[in-house]
């Protein structure tokens, strides 16, 4: 089925859907990368099939561009454009996380520091309204609508098609992994990598207040050796231990992909060699991580104090006191972070909260597998105070406890329900606030 026939079948099922059927959720090929919560009332929505929107219409190797559609996973795109020589700007560092859910989710990575999030690279959209409605967004035609849908979390409406730029690739990647005694000091050499933009590609991982790795990437022509994450090797315990490491490009750009972070680390053993001898690499991937949460959805659903699986965005200016505050009120290790600059100023953040943050530098800080279910805190809200005081933005992808008034004081209300207005009026998509806030039964 050509493209065109795809979207009309998508857009004939929102024209002829049961209006009394309640709210509207996608039915898709690839597994959700939202952190699994069996609570969710998304399970029982009236579903609208966008399964085969997967295929990557066009690689424009001179001009370096791509069109795809929506479905399309990362793994199945970098496959793809390496044989061009060309990569996305930012890949997630999941296999199957899709080119859609890195629009409506804000996905980074180690070149966000330079290039900021996938939406930043890319050109045009395709998306389908509440109605069944075609539009074709960029930032010149529908250009609401274009800077909308990024970090709308599915509310607005159905992305059926995007174009977005490409970066030319080697075929390996070497790793450097710089030690630091202390915060301080790792986070002044971070900064200044972000000022400069003397490295390729950045990221680091915490494993406690003294063992402090900055991991700095490049890609090069040849690799002396490689090494295997795919298996019975974890990546991000590998940089205790060595200096140094090549990867295929490939292979870097999803080296967590077998770690899956908020499962590994939340699962009892999943971490040790013996268990992963066990399990092979056809069960380690982030795909069958997540279809098994989903399986055992029916059990999990009465975890109402589930483990703290979040990101969150703090200003770099704000960085060093918001960590301070970290260790004084949390203090849990590894923490994973990824240095993401604002390469443009989003209206999905409320206009006054934009104007608080006052730094073109995030840093995402992600905290996956701390344990809630015995502290008498609820860790979850605290981080979430805790962001606000400090002028961040925490993900929406796992739980959250913001109420309503405070939650409008981050995000741009006025701009949400504009677009909304526009795409969505009758809200089968659901409103903001009300999709990432549901109380557990």
């Amino acid at each position: 089925m050509d493209h065109q026939a795809k979207v009309a079948r998508i857009a004939e099922q929102l024209r002829n859907r049961d209006g009394n059927a309640g709210y509207l959720s996608l039915k898709k090929d690839a597994v959700s990368h939202m952190v699994p919560n069996p609570n969710d009332p998304k399970h029982r929505d009236q579903k609208v099939d966008v399964r085969g929107l997967n295929e990557i219409l066009e690689i424009d190797v001179a001009n370096k561009t791509c069109t795809a559609e929506p479905g399309v996973t990362f793994h199945a795109l970098v496959r793809e454009t390496l044989k061009h020589g060309l990569i996305p700007r930012l890949v997630p560092e999941l296999k199957t996380i899709t080119l859609g859910g890195a629009v409506s989710g804000c996905s980074v990575e180690s070149m966000s520091f330079k290039y900021g999030g996938f939406h930043d690279g890319c050109l045009e959209y395709e998306v389908l309204s509440a109605s069944g409605e075609r539009l074709e967004c960029s930032p010149t035609k529908e250009s609401e609508i274009f800077h909308m849908i990024h970090g709308s979390y599915g509310t607005l409406g159905i992305l059926t098609k995007l174009k977005f730029q490409l970066i030319p690739a080697k075929p390996f990647v070497k790793l450097e992994y710089r030690g630091y005694p202390d915060f301080q000091s790792f986070n002044a050499a971070m900064l200044e990598h972000c000022r400069k933009q003397d490295v390729e590609m950045m990221d680091a991982i915490l494993h406690s207040p003294t063992q402090n790795i900055l991991c700095i990437a490049s890609m090069v022509d040849e690799a002396p050796y490689l090494h295997d994450y795919t298996w019975l090797d974890i990546f991000y315990k590998s940089t205790l231990k060595r200096k140094e490491d090549y990867l295929t490009t490939e292979e870097y750009l999803f080296r967590y992909d077998t770690e899956c972070h908020w499962l590994s680390r939340t699962i009892p053993g999943m971490e040790t060699k013996v268990m992963r001898f066990l399990l092979g690499k056809t069960i380690l991937s982030s795909t069958n991580l997540l279809t098994w949460s989903k399986r055992l959805r029916p059990i999990l659903k009465f975890d109402k104090r589930p483990d703290v699986v979040v990101d969150v965005f703090i200003p770099g200016n704000q960085f060093e006191r918001f960590y301070q505050m970290y260790m004084e009120k949390i203090g849990y290790f590894p923490l994973w972070i990824v240095p993401y600059r604002r390469v443009q100023s989003y209206p999905w953040v409320n206009d006054e909260h934009d104007r608080r943050i006052n730094d073109e530098l995030f840093i995402d800080l992600a905290v996956y597998g701390l344990s809630n279910r015995k502290s008498e805190v609820n860790y979850y809200k605290l981080l979430e105070e805790m962001v606000f005081e400090y002028n961040g933005i925490k993900t929406l992808i796992s739980h959250n406890f913001y109420d309503r008034e405070t939650f409008w004081k981050i995000y741009n209300r006025p701009n949400w329900e504009k677009v909304k207005q526009r795409m969505d009026p009758n809200n089968h998509f659901r409103d903001l606030y009300d999709k990432f806030h549901f109380k557990v039964s």
